[in-house]
């Protein structure tokens, strides 16, 4: 595969685990998924993971999966790169692994004592992706192996960071975030 190619394939297979957490900060609010437990004195989440928003950024990665799956021929024709449909197992391990992986992120935040928002080298840029990848491993095997090849793991793990970071900026110029990262 093309170094481009990879580059598309990986982007394209990796958007309803990337879209998830935006639509979560969009929709969120609500009542926090730990109810405002603690353990050891910290908060066991904290009020920024919500069922809303957990709901929300479920169902916009299936919703896009869904949109991408009935794009890909066309869109495979126009740029001239297969692009992945997603097998509805894919996208559920996609979107939902993506929502685990942030919620397990805050869990780890908690126990580290970094409050809401406080940056976390690595674990803010790759958590849904550490999640999400293994989940849809074990949900949609053969999808998984054939669409996401070693090139393509690869090329994830440093695209990632990368754009989480300018999306995050982006957010923040905008208002939409208190913090840049």
């Amino acid at each position: 595969m093309a170094v481009i190619e990879t580059i598309v394939v990986a982007f394209w297979a990796m958007l309803p685990a990337y879209v998830p957490n935006n639509a979560a900060v969009l929709a969120g609010g609500g009542r926090p998924i730990d109810g405002g437990r603690t353990w050891d004195g910290k908060r066991v989440l904290g009020d920024g993971k919500t069922w809303r928003g957990t709901a929300a950024g479920i169902l916009a990665g299936l919703a896009l999966a869904a949109v991408l799956s009935v794009l890909a021929d066309d869109v495979s024709a126009a740029i001239g790169v297969d692009v992945p449909a997603f097998e509805p197992l894919a996208a559920i391990g996609l979107a939902t692994g993506a929502m685990l992986g942030d919620i397990l992120a805050s869990f780890l935040k908690r126990r580290t004592g970094r409050q809401r928002g406080a940056m976390f080298p690595g674990l803010d840029q790759l958590d849904f992706v550490v999640v999400s990848l293994p989940l849809t491993a074990l949900l949609a095997t053969g999808w998984f192996r054939e669409v996401f090849t070693w090139d393509v793991v690869l090329v994830v793990v440093v695209l990632t960071p990368v754009l989480h970071v300018a999306t995050n900026v982006i957010a923040y110029k905008l208002g939409l975030k208190n913090e840049p990262w």
